[in-house]
């Protein structure tokens, strides 16, 4: 899809083509979509600027449930049928449903100011927290001990920077850009379980469904809202670039362990290629199937057996 994208970095600063993620570590869809994005960001790393942007699915100010016990049984029911699809990890028991996304996206954002493989990896405990141990990081406490561990984390000053009105300001950036979706994602578009049309608000705006991308370069863009394969991805990279988007070689079982240092089912079929589990692989055992884990992740990780 083609059109005049929103204000965008100039190419002075920054690679020529950009990939916005609208996304949040609370969201099931984004969990599952987790596969085909590793990939899709081998296949991009260091040609293009790759930037997520926290679209805050749970807001602070939502109503409280009437029914928390009810609410949390009828969202663990949701995330089962998401899981079906997307064959991602889910929780044996989910103690409640996530009350706010606030806490894990400003962890998220702050963790990235010590570097973008540090960024990932907490990105990644917090999505854990919720899908992988049924305990979602919905406060700024629970959301720092999620990610305790990190190699090469400064966790003293990730909770200072998390709770810093500089990041702050950026993720009200992100959820209001989210809140300014592009015409074509305003209505439903087949071929998937979750096509990705974007999501009505308390306001009577519009916000991106997530995960959303949006990808942008030289004055025109490509939208790919919801849960779709890396072809999908790959064409509308493909057609602002050509010959960005190739795949990636796949890895070795043994090299994506260390490289991602937990991965699901999913991703080790479609990042890595050889025997599986490779030597000192943890195995942590969900109701959707296992995640398996570095052994040096298993050492701080707070699933592991």
């Amino acid at each position: 899809m083609t059109g005049v994208p929103q204000p965008h970095p100039s190419p002075k600063s920054s690679p020529p083509v950009e990939v916005v993620e609208y996304t949040d570590p609370l969201c099931p869809w984004a969990w599952g979509s987790e596969p085909v994005f590793r990939r899709l960001r081998a296949a991009l790393a260091g040609r293009v600027r790759w930037r997520r942007a926290y679209a805050i699915l749970f807001d602070h100010d939502d109503d409280a449930p009437p029914d928390p016990a009810a609410e949390t049984a009828w969202y663990a029911r949701y995330v089962e049928e998401i899981s079906s699809h997307s064959r991602a990890p889910r929780a044996v028991r989910l103690s409640r449903m996530p009350a706010d996304s606030w806490p894990s996206s400003l962890v998220a954002k702050a963790a990235v100011l010590q570097g973008d493989e540090v960024g990932e990896r907490v990105l990644r405990r917090l999505r854990e927290s919720v899908f992988v141990l049924g305990e979602p990081a919905d406060t700024p406490e629970s959301a720092l001990a999620a990610v305790r561990g990190v190699p090469d984390l400064d966790a003293r000053r990730l909770a200072v920077d998390a709770a810093s009105g500089a990041v702050l300001e950026q993720v009200r950036a992100d959820r209001l850009e989210a809140r300014r979706p592009v015409a074509e994602v305003l209505r439903a578009q087949g071929g998937s379980p979750h096509p990705g049309a974007a999501k009505e608000t308390a306001e009577g705006g519009h916000r991106y469904a997530l995960p959303t991308l949006l990808v942008r370069a030289a004055g025109e863009y490509r939208v790919v809202p919801g849960w779709r394969p890396f072809e999908v991805y790959a064409t509308a990279v493909e057609e602002l670039s050509p010959g960005l988007s190739a795949a990636p070689a796949p890895l070795s079982p043994a090299d994506a362990l260390e490289r991602y240092r937990s991965l699901t089912d999913p991703e080790r079929s479609l990042l890595t290629e050889g025997h599986w589990p490779p030597p000192g692989a943890v195995r942590v055992d969900t109701a959707g199937g296992p995640l398996w884990l570095h052994p040096d992740e298993a050492a701080t990780h707070p699933a592991a057996p």
